[in-house]
């Protein structure tokens, strides 16, 4: 299964890769993450996408389909992968389209998730993260702790510069300019699955896991 995982900031992309990385047991590969370990451990990389994030603005491609590149040709993605973060942009599209015809791999499945721009900017602006273990939680989910549920630090929690409610608006401008228009490349080849993002993640679930179902009986069907 290459899963390569669509939608606008905060819409959920990253929970439920988590998810079907379980479920499919192949890697879940998330740029965001690859970014923040760069940024902790202020690499070059980190230093120059530190100031790209505070700002809400994109990662140069060069980078990113530097980074990717290298992980997809380890071991671990040669039964599958879920991308999570990429493509985001035209050139980014391309290229991943060119490493993947030179890998031989042709059954790469984009998933969207969709939810309106009020939700995903509330469920953003109601992140904190720990400074110790760089966790994120929603509010609900800590309002009564004083302590991180994970690493256990007292009075860890702080709102990231990339969560504050002017930087994710600045973010889903940029997202609706220079990401969703990605899609349209995707569609031309009739690869595209939307998904509902609303509703609990068990429910999101439920329906990515139908909607992949459904593709692959008629992608039998079809051969049959």
């Amino acid at each position: 299964m290459r899963i390569i995982l669509f939608g606008a900031p905060g819409v959920g992309k990253g929970t439920q890769a988590k998810i079907l990385s379980s479920k499919f047991g192949i890697p879940h590969i998330s740029t965001g993450d690859i970014l923040r370990k760069a940024v902790k451990e202020k690499t070059p990389l980190g230093i120059k996408a530190q100031q790209a994030m505070n700002k809400g603005a994109l990662v140069s491609d060069d980078i990113m389909i530097g980074i990717i590149k290298d992980t997809l040709e380890q071991d671990d993605c040669k039964k599958g992968f879920i991308l999570d973060g990429f493509p985001r942009t035209h050139v980014q599209a391309h290229a991943i389209d060119d490493m993947l015809a030179e890998m031989n791999i042709n059954n790469v499945c984009v998933i969207t998730l969709q939810a309106n721009e009020k939700e995903i900017v509330t469920r953003l602006s109601n992140r904190r993260a720990c400074k110790v273990c760089k966790n994120i939680f929603s509010l609900t989910e800590i309002e009564k702790l004083t302590k991180c549920p994970v690493c256990n630090s007292e009075n860890s929690f702080y709102l990231r510069t990339d969560d504050k409610e002017e930087v994710i608006k600045h973010r889903m401008e940029v997202f609706k300019e220079e990401t969703q228009p990605v899609l349209k490349h995707y569609e031309s080849k009739k690869k595209v699955i939307y998904i509902d993002a609303l509703g609990s993640v068990d429910e999101v679930t439920k329906r990515i896991m139908l909607a992949l179902k459904e593709r692959d009986s008629n992608k039998f069907s079809t051969s049959a």
